[in-house]
């Protein structure tokens, strides 16, 4: 049976290499942008394409592999065309900024607070930030939440 899949892989090799010239280990996919886009752009599909790779990429650097990968994240850095796109030059979108007020709350069992306060660092989703309270004018740490909200917990 083993010989069998053994055999089987080496006809797919060929046939891959006979109709595209390139082996089957090479048709890996990538995103490359196809404009220069700068650092705190939102990325979008329109200025992203996806290519075939000829040759593995060196190193262990993790690039975006599909379109979705990067589509509505924010460039770290300045993305060039035509270059493959490291996904450590890309964060995802801020759903908090600095200075904009945001509701927190705490809850546990049935007891629910909430409150405004002012974001001390911008954040996305899952991120700790710091905030103020806009009365007491106390510091506290909270999670960002999906919905643009602040969740803190008792410690």
């Amino acid at each position: 049976m083993k010989r069998h899949t053994l055999l089987s892989a080496l006809i797919l090799a060929l046939a891959s290499f006979v109709a595209t010239g390139l082996p089957a280990a090479a048709l890996e996919q990538a995103v490359v942008s196809t404009r220069v886009i700068y650092p705190g752009e939102t990325i979008s599909v329109d200025a992203l394409d996806e290519v075939v790779l000829r040759r593995p990429p060196r190193g262990n650097t993790a690039i975006a592999r599909m379109l979705e990968d990067i589509d509505g994240k924010v460039a770290r850095r300045t993305l060039l065309p035509g270059r493959l796109i490291p996904i450590s030059y890309v964060r995802d979108a801020y759903l908090v900024e600095t200075g904009s007020p945001v509701t927190v709350t705490f809850s546990e069992g049935p007891l629910v607070i909430s409150l405004r306060a002012v974001p001390l660092q911008a954040g996305a989703a899952g991120d700790m930030i710091r905030l103020r309270n806009i009365e007491s004018g106390r510091t506290f740490m909270g999670v960002v939440l999906a919905d643009g909200s602040v969740q803190v917990g008792a410690i």
